[in-house]
């Protein structure tokens, strides 16, 4: 009988769920925080402002595809690694603890908005697109960081390693092995996709 955990809940839900989540808090951060302020209020009244709001709702609408391509990628790295493990991990289960693992990343988009809204209640623009708790970007100057830098140093962040070990436990679970093998999986497979990602963005980004 399979051990009872939050990687047993039905993907479906879950999935959706999460969609629903992501959406609520963008909408809370755009129409509460990102839109109140004067740089956006400037753009907004120029003629380019429409391209701001058609940018917006393409946001909304590509939080399912987004997800439901990171979740069939990563799904997969993870399954290649149990599969060369010798542990019978299914494809369907190694999607499903992606995508469990995934909730991790709500949390400092919650952090953001709450510190917005009750702490530094007048930032500006950049000060907002560059907050990011917890992660390599506080220990920057990002007023003077080439943009190419900015997405990969949010990244590397404490929500990442967590998110990590949320993999790992994910494995741990299905596979009913140790620790150890869930850490070797994790760090010899996701953690290079991981970091060829963030050399990737900042190649052709730059």
């Amino acid at each position: 009988m399979e051990e009872k955990s939050v990687f047993s809940v039905s993907k479906r839900q879950s999935f959706i769920l999460l969609c629903l989540a992501t959406l609520a808090v963008l909408f809370v951060k755009k129409s509460f925080i990102e839109n109140e302020t004067a740089a956006f209020e400037f753009m907004a009244d120029q003629p380019e402002g429409s391209i701001l709001y058609v940018r917006s709702a393409l946001q909304y609408i590509s939080i399912p595809l987004i997800y439901a391509w990171k979740f069939t990628a990563l799904g997969f790295v993870v399954w290649v690694g149990c599969f060369l493990f010798g542990y019978r991990v299914t494809y369907a289960q190694c999607w499903g603890i992606v995508l469990t693992a995934e909730y991790i990343f709500l949390v400092p988009e919650i952090i953001k908005i709450a510190w917005f809204m009750t702490i530094d209640t007048d930032p500006n623009y950049f000060d907002i697109q560059a907050f990011y708790p917890l992660s390599a970007m506080n220990l920057t100057d990002y007023e003077s960081l080439p943009k190419r830098f900015a997405y990969p140093l949010k990244a590397l962040s404490l929500f990442e390693i967590i998110y990590m070990v949320m993999v790992m436990a994910g494995i741990r679970h299905f596979s009913r092995k140790g620790w150890k093998p869930a850490f070797i999986i994790v760090s010899a497979f996701y953690v290079p996709v991981f970091l060829l990602w963030l050399v990737f963005y900042i190649i052709v980004y730059g």
